[in-house]
Formats: C-alpha cells, structure tokens, sequence
C-alpha cells in the first residue's frame, strides 16, 4: 500500500509547491508603487527633459495573482467643469495625456515584461513591453529600451522612478 501511495504523496507535494515556484522573486515586485519622475533622453540631440511634465500622477500595481496595472496622468492636464461638453480636441487632449493599461508580468530580477490585454490605447493590447529595471530601497527605476516615440516619431529612452506606497490598513 505505501508503495502506491508514494506517487499519490509525490504528486501532491509536487503540486503544492508548484505557486512559490511559478512566482519566485515576484514577491520582491508585490505591491503598489506611486511615480516620482519622467523622463526623456532623445537619443538625436542627447538631450534630457521631462516626459509627462514635472510632476505625473499615477501607481502601478503588481499582485500575487501575476498580474498588473499601470495609469499614469501628465502633470498640467486639462480639467474640465462638464466633461460630457468637452470638445474633440479638449478629448484628443485628454487622450493624449495619459496612458493606462493591465495585463501579466514576467520579473527576472533585471527586467520586467507587461504582457497587455487592455489598454487605453488598442495598438498596444496583444502587445509585451519590456523594460530594463533597477531596485534601490522602496524605488524602482525602468528604463525602456530606445523606442520610437508615438508623439513624434524621434528615437527616444523614456525612464521612469516609482515608490513603493505603504500597504493600507482597511478598517
């Protein structure tokens, strides 16, 4: 009997550990981090500026389930008292000061892959980006590889500095 038992056990053991080894070294990316700073290094002039002005809003979170979420907002954003009378290009606008997107990650400890199935913008849902990334303490540091820039078309590195957000205590 314990011979046949022993495959059953082995399985079982197998099994239960199957998720910390699928996530190994996720846990080091868990949680929700809140973005410090753009930036932009136009790889035609070797000039630095800010990406989405001097001060973006935004988080990107990422959870044990494997998957994440990203919005981020430009600093300066057109506010509008009624929304629902905006204009095409108060829309076009809008549209084009932000990005929000969700799907799987993939960690290796260097680099992070999003892997997205929605987006505010469709010509990226199917799409992966990768970017090279960083830890110091609580930040991360991304940095995308040179990739041509959809707002004007020049060679562009875009880096990017979130803080981990503590956990919140949900009375």
């Amino acid at each position: 009997m314990n011979q046949t038992m022993t495959p059953a056990i082995s399985l079982a053991l197998t099994l239960a550990l199957v998720p910390s080894f699928v996530h190994a070294g996720n846990e080091d990316i868990w949680g929700t981090y809140k973005i410090i700073s753009a930036t932009v290094h136009w790889l035609d002039t070797d000039q630095t500026e800010d990406a989405y002005g001097k001060h973006p809003n935004g988080y990107i979170t990422y959870g044990k389930d494997g998957r994440m979420m990203v919005l981020v907002a430009y600093d300066g954003r057109l506010k509008l008292s009624k929304p629902e009378t905006a204009t095409i290009e108060q829309r076009d606008q809008l549209y084009s000061t932000m990005f929000a997107y969700s799907g799987t990650y993939t960690y290796s400890g260097t680099s992070i892959e999003h892997h997205i199935d929605v987006s505010w913008n469709e010509a990226w849902t199917g799409k992966t980006v990768i970017r090279d990334i960083t830890r110091q303490g609580n930040r991360l540091t991304y940095v995308t590889r040179p990739q041509t820039s959809p707002r004007n078309g020049r060679l562009e590195v875009v880096t990017l500095v979130w803080e981990k957000v503590p956990e919140s205590k949900v009375p």
